[in-house]
């Protein structure tokens, strides 16, 4: 009874007297600043509404940006970090020190956000020309890591020819079935308009190590994700989003949108 009674009042300690903070709710749901005992949060916010979350010089982050073309399409994108951890399976939460994911920019537009140190970019993403690429980052809470009132990015600069790396493949206009396309991998185009699917979800059967090029619609800006491959795109209303990826593990992947919470699609790697 007296042990009890103790795990009881222990419970009740932590849970009213300023614990470890653990403010969680579903990925994309809402931008919440959650409460907690970790560093400043500043009235400054960066260009898109993110305010910043400022600590001691000594105790920040950092992060490292290198960019190279990949083989078949695009950039791949590669984030150095120190005392810094991506804690996907934290995103909507409260703020901890060292922990959290990046949002990646092209020209400080925001095209992605970004849960490991390797991250795919789009040759759609990124139009020809010279173009700053920018990593930035955010604490679960989504508040943006900062030192002496500046956020903690890194940047890297690229030059595209025609079709963003040259190897780049343009989205279509959304709608219709997938369709193989023998040795290139095969094409998933998906349309999202007013919260409705086409074609309905459903599951495709996906060879292990075949290429797959999600091609999506929407009607509005959301993020396209892949789970358990940790890949994502931004979607702009209007504009068909291309997501290219090597599906080299097995297992049932689903595709889903974060801020909307719909799902596209289920890969069935075999």
């Amino acid at each position: 009874m007296v042990s009890a009674l103790a795990a009881v009042l222990a419970v009740a300690l932590l849970s009213g007297c300023g614990g470890r903070p653990t403010t969680h709710h579903k990925p994309g749901t809402g931008h919440e600043e959650a409460s907690g005992p970790v560093g400043e949060l500043l009235e400054a916010e960066d260009e898109s509404g993110h305010r910043l979350r400022q600590v001691p010089r000594d105790d920040a982050p950092s992060a490292e940006l290198s960019v190279r073309p990949d083989s078949e399409d695009g950039w791949n994108v590669k984030v150095s970090v120190s005392r810094f951890r991506f804690t996907p399976d934290s995103a909507g939460g409260a703020a901890l020190p060292g922990r959290g994911h990046a949002h990646l920019y092209v020209d400080d537009h925001k095209v992605a956000r970004v849960y490991g140190s390797w991250h795919h970019l789009p040759g759609s993403a990124v139009p020809r020309g010279t173009h700053k690429i920018t990593i930035r980052l955010h604490a679960d809470d989504h508040t943006v890591w900062a030192v002496d009132g500046t956020a903690i990015e890194a940047n890297a600069e690229v030059t595209a020819s025609a079709g963003g790396s040259g190897h780049s493949h343009p989205g279509g206009d959304g709608g219709g079935a997938d369709k193989p396309e023998g040795a290139t991998g095969r094409t998933v185009k998906i349309t999202v308009s007013d919260g409705e699917v086409a074609p309905a979800p459903g599951r495709i059967e996906v060879k292990k190590g075949e290429r797959i090029r999600l091609n999506v619609t929407s009607d509005r800006s959301d993020t396209l994700h892949v789970h358990g491959y940790d890949r994502e795109a931004q979607l702009s209303p209007g504009r068909a989003a291309t997501l290219t990826f090597t599906a080299d593990r097995s297992g049932l992947f689903e595709v889903e949108t974060h801020e909307s919470g719909l799902l596209l699609t289920q890969l069935a790697v075999r």
